[in-house]
């Protein structure tokens, strides 16, 4: 008969079972064995054999407390305390088919924009008992591909992706391995499986329309490169040209920057968008920390907030609503998309259909001093 696998209870031969007693009967001796061979890790088996009990008690004692005495419970555990003892996810998972594992990949693991949604994702998650490994994948000359390979190749209960655009071989690789997958921060009629997010393009028209009724007309973008930020700038400068905003100065200026972004950029890009337009009465940012960067520089040339310049970020993070002025941007439900994209996996681990594959959590503009 094949190896029992670590850390789980499974029927054994009766030959080397012990008897039905020995269920919570600290007495019961397990089987000797010749020492272990050196260099090997710590078993269950030593284990076992430090607290006085059978293999198959131990294993009990671990995964299911209830079935063993307080006293056999006591044991097992100051034994695993004593050695050290991890045990065998993989081998648990293999026979359950369950990894209680579930991997989430983010662009940037530094991106304060992300930290909301990862932080419920793995609250919501242990919850349920799961833990959650987290990936980096990158903006520009992105790694996703060979991270999802890895990925799959671990067999995941779920895996939590960033934005839609996968390669194609990235989601041929995905939809055959079965495993239940969520993309968030982005939304589309045509998932892989399972969807939690927001339009880009929604985001920069009403930003546009904001500024408009506030009665700004000279207005540019600073933003990042990556491609959800280069959807919502587009949307903007286009629901710009319709509103007739920029009118007889040509297309809105953007001046791009690579992601992550950060406070130094946002400064150099008002900077630079000054000097090819002095009279810009808003800008639009692709992230409140270049908004903040905008902020700083215009105020270093004595640039009046909101008086003269308008400005907008995309975030709400947490330092927005403490600045001076404080900052008007765009706030994303990061909570709500995690617990949606949790609730998603636990159901699907667990069988449950999911019956609405994709929500829309839409945005909100919170209007402060800034703009």
């Amino acid at each position: 008969m094949a190896p029992m696998p670590e850390h789980r209870a499974f029927p054994v031969d009766p030959s080397s079972d012990p008897s039905p007693k020995s269920r919570d009967d600290d007495s019961a001796e397990p089987r000797r064995r010749g020492p272990r061979k050196s260099g090997g890790g710590i078993t269950l088996r030593d284990v076992a054999q430090l607290a006085g009990v059978a293999p198959i008690t131990a294993s009990r004692a671990l995964n299911t407390p209830s079935a063993v005495s307080p006293k056999v419970l006591q044991k097992v555990r100051e034994a695993v305390e004593k050695t050290g003892y991890v045990p065998n996810l993989l081998a648990g998972g293999l026979a359950s088919n369950k990894s209680r594992l579930v991997a989430v990949v983010v662009p940037t693991v530094i991106g304060p924009v992300f930290q909301e949604i990862v932080h419920t994702l793995t609250e919501t998650l242990a919850a349920a008992g799961y833990q959650v490994m987290l990936g980096q994948s990158g903006y520009e000359n992105s790694r996703e591909d060979a991270l999802l390979e890895a990925i799959i190749g671990r067999r995941p209960d779920g895996v939590v992706l960033t934005g839609i655009m996968r390669s194609a071989e990235a989601r041929k690789r995905l939809l055959a391995s079965g495993i239940p997958v969520v993309e968030t921060w982005d939304l589309t009629p045509t998932p892989i499986d399972m969807l939690v997010g927001f339009s880009h393009e929604a985001i920069g028209r009403e930003v546009a329309r904001y500024l408009h009724a506030r009665g700004r007309r000279k207005v540019a973008v600073v933003g990042g490169r990556d491609e959800r930020s280069q959807r919502r700038m587009n949307a903007f400068a286009q629901e710009c040209a319709a509103l007739g905003m920029q009118k007889g100065r040509g297309e809105v200026p953007m001046h791009h920057v690579v992601a992550p972004t950060t406070l130094g950029q946002g400064r150099q890009g008002l900077a630079e968008l000054l000097q090819a337009q002095p009279d810009l009465d808003a800008i639009f940012c692709s992230s409140d920390l270049l908004a903040l960067g905008v902020m700083i520089e215009a105020q270093s040339r004595g640039i009046a907030i909101p008086g003269q310049l308008a400005v907008v970020g995309f975030g709400d993070l947490e330092f927005s609503r403490d600045l001076q002025p404080r900052l008007t941007t765009v706030r994303i439900d990061g909570t709500g998309i995690g617990q949606r994209a949790a609730r998603f996996i636990i159901d699907r681990a667990s069988g449950i259909e999911v019956r609405e594959r994709i929500v829309d959590v839409g945005f909100s503009i919170v209007a402060r001093d800034s703009a």
